[in-house]
Parts: C-alpha cells; structure tokens; sequence
C-alpha cells in the first residue's frame, strides 16, 4: 500500500444530484474517519456503503453515502474511500479542501490508474483502455474499449510474446550445447520457418489494426468545393442539425466549422472548410489556406459540385488536388437543372436542401472504410496508435532476424533482434515501460480517474 494518500473529485464539476470525492492510499479510511459523523469507518467490512455527515469541527458541511473499499480488493489495490456528496461545485470542493487538510494530497490526472497498473492490478493496454471507454463515441468503440478492459490485447501480445520466447529458447539451448544441434539446421528447420509464422500473425494484426483505429478514432472529413455549391448545407445534412450558416452568398464560410456523426458505428470527424477560390478579401483568404491546409490532413475528401453549373477550372484544380485522397465525389443540387455534363468515379448524388439522398452517401463511406460486416465482439482489432507503433517495430526486427539468417550470420546475432522484438511487445503490455511513458500516457486522464 501507498503511504501517500491521494484525493481528487472524480465526477464532472457542475450542478448534478450526486458528485463523488475518491481517496486512495494507506491511510484513506482514517483520513476519510476523521471528518465523518457516523459509524466509525475503521472497523467496517469492506465493500460496504455507510450514511452520514461530513463534518468541519461542529459544523455539518453535507449529507453523504461513504463506500468503503479494504486492500487488496479496490481499483488500486490499496485502502480506497469514495464520498458520495451532493452534486454541486461548492461542496464536492469544500469536501476536497477538508481532506487536503486532513492530510492527503491532490491526486494528478490518471493517478489512481496508473496506482492500479503500478500495483498489479490491471496491465498498461488495460489502464489505456479505461480512457477509450471514456471517450468512446459509438457502441463499436465502446465495445472495442471494453475488450481491451477484459485483458483481450493483453492476451493477443502474451501469446506472441510465448511463441517468440520459444524461438529464443531453441537458440538458447543451441549457444549452451552447440553439439545439441548444427546451427544450418537449426535456422533453416526450426528458427526461420518459426519467426516467418510470427512476422506473417503480426503483419496480420497491423493490416487489420485501421478498423480498430477507424472505430476507435474516427474519420478526419473535410467537406471541400468552391462557394455556394452546398457545403455548409451538405454538413447541417450529415450532423441533423444547423450548425454552419447557410446563405446564397459567396463566401459564407470564412472558417472551418467542425462536427461529429456517427455513421452506422463509424465517427466521422466533420470539418466543413471555406468555399476555395481567388479571392482578395483578407478574412476569407485566411480561411482558404486553412481549407487547404484541411485538404492535406484529411482522411476522407467530401468534394462537393453544383449540378446546375459546368465544371470550372477550380473544380478541376480541386479535383486534381485531391486525386491521391480517398475521396467521394458529391453532386449537389440534383433536384434543379443539370448543367454538369461530366462523369466520376465514385460519386453520389443528392439534394443536402431535402435532405435526398444523403442516406446513400452515408452508406458510400462506410463500404468505403469498412467493407463487409466487422463484428468487434468476435474479432481482436489494435486500435491504439502506440501499439500499433510497437507492433510495426516488432515485425521490422522479425524481418531483420530474418535477414540475419539468410546472410548465415551466427545465431547469437539473430537472437539479438529477436531479443529486441521480445521487449517491444512487452512495451506494449508496460513490462519494461519507462517512468517518462508512464508519465506521459496517464498525463492524459481527467482527474479522478
């Protein structure tokens, strides 16, 4: 147990029926006791919830339940109390303040996760993973994030980390015994056809691991095209909602307004840009080299053209612009006279004014992205970007051991990589993490978390 007992409010601040203050550490259920008027929290069972009042000398400062967790049966493993208050800005910090005098300390963002990975309770890919829940957006992310919660990452990357350690083993016994076998024969029948199986799962997981990102992640969308052709209108469709102002004049959008959809379990992150054209207003020219600085990050190309004007030379500009994009073609404005005679591969057409049609754009970019039924609950997808990263380092150094063996070098060389594939995965899982990724990974939780 932690002899530092930490303390945070790990519910939203704001006006709400309940805020909860949360206590971690050796000396939690005393501190807690000190300030409480009711049964005496030192000599409770563990697991239990007792009414009371939190109390200031003789003052009464609020009603509360106070759950009472024993080490080793908490989410830190440690002595840990949570305070069940009124919701309300003022008292959840009023609370707090007395417990920072009562001798606690200000928990930092993540702290009590990163006590539950330090102490056994949960392995890094699952403490990551309690921030996916938070922040999912969709029922596939959340279902993604509660797979990683359940231990399945960590068990994808144990089992990889036990077929490459019997590799090691081989190698092992043959630098200990070399008559037990001859090294040709044991990188030729055994080594390379075993680390070859291994590079061919890993790549698997890699090429499969952009329908967790996608899921996980979202979708960068820019909506691009010249002014007035639809955009704005095209966004309000998607979002089912006004957010983007929409008039008849040119130049409307002088910033990027942004949004979020859910597209049958995918997020698209919406970005709606400002009409590209020449233009000497300085305003919307600021807003022009943001759209085109949009065009470049984006994941996804929404190019937008008018039904009822010909293809102008800034379309065509655009349009050449975004050739290496994914990119879906929208024709807007097909309940008025067509005037676009041109044809384009991978195109829909709609009217974002009726609201016509944009069911089938929808449809377009999810068969785009996820092609064929992806079914989160049956299958392992890697979504996030740091393991994904470590995974991709891992099959460069099984493809080095590789090289290594095709060129003879001595097996004492090729356990080298191999060795250095061994702690990649294990970054993955925090067996070998550093103090700095630690900091740094928990850094990004709220408070009381």
């Amino acid at each position: 147990m932690n002899e530092d007992t930490i303390v945070a409010i790990s519910t939203a601040l704001g006006q709400g029926a309940i805020s909860i203050v949360r206590l971690s550490g050796d000396n939690a259920i005393n501190l807690v006791n000190s300030r409480f008027e009711g049964v005496d929290l030192t000599i409770v069972p563990s697991h239990t919830i007792h009414y009371g009042h939190i109390v200031n000398n003789d003052n009464h400062i609020d009603e509360v339940l106070i759950s009472v967790f024993r080490a080793p049966r908490s989410f830190t493993t440690e002595n840990l109390v949570e305070i069940h208050c009124h919701g309300g800005v003022f008292v959840a910090n009023k609370i707090l303040e007395l417990m920072l005098i009562s001798g606690a300390r200000a928990a930092q963002p993540g702290e009590f996760t990163e006590r539950a990975f330090l102490n056994g309770r949960i392995d890094l890919t699952q403490a990551e993973a309690v921030m996916d829940i938070i922040e999912a957006k969709s029922d596939m992310s959340l279902t993604l994030a509660n797979k990683g919660l359940d231990g399945v990452i960590y068990k994808l990357i144990t089992d990889l980390r036990t077929e490459l350690l019997n590799i090691i083993a081989n190698i092992e016994v043959n630098i200990d015994y070399p008559e037990y076998d001859d090294v040709e024969q044991l990188s030729n029948e055994i080594l390379k056809p075993a680390i070859t199986s291994l590079e061919s799962k890993i790549s698997t997981i890699i090429e499969q691991s952009h329908f967790g990102k996608i899921i996980r992640d979202g979708i960068k969308t820019a909506i691009i095209g010249r002014p007035n052709v639809g955009k704005s209108s095209i966004l309000n469709a998607l979002l089912r909602e006004d957010k983007a102002i929409v008039t008849e004049i040119q130049g409307t959008t002088r910033d990027i307004v942004e949004g979020t959809v859910n597209i049958g379990g995918i997020i698209l992150n919406l970005i709606d840009t400002a009409g590209i054209r020449d233009s000497e207003d300085i305003v919307e020219k600021i807003g022009i080299d943001k759209a085109k600085a949009v065009i470049e990050e984006a994941e996804l190309i929404l190019f937008v053209l008018d039904n009822n004007q010909p293809l102008t030379d800034e379309d065509k500009a655009l349009l050449e612009a975004t050739n290496h994009k994914k990119r879906i073609v929208i024709i807007n404005k097909n309940d008025l006279s067509r005037a676009l005679t041109h044809s384009f591969e991978n195109s829909v057409e709609i009217s974002a004014l009726h609201k016509q049609g944009i069911d089938q754009l929808e449809s377009k970019i999810r068969d785009m992205f996820l092609s064929g039924t992806i079914n989160v609950s049956d299958q392992t997808y890697v979504s996030n970007a740091r393991h994904i990263a470590k995974l991709t380092e891992t099959k460069q150094a099984l493809t080095d051991s590789l090289a290594s063996i095709e060129m003879q070098m001595p097996v004492d060389m090729v356990e080298i990589d191999l060795k250095n594939a061994w702690i990649l995965l294990g970054d993955i899982i925090g067996d070998n993490s550093s103090t700095s990724l630690l900091d740094e990974l928990f850094s990004k939780f709220c408070l009381g978390k």
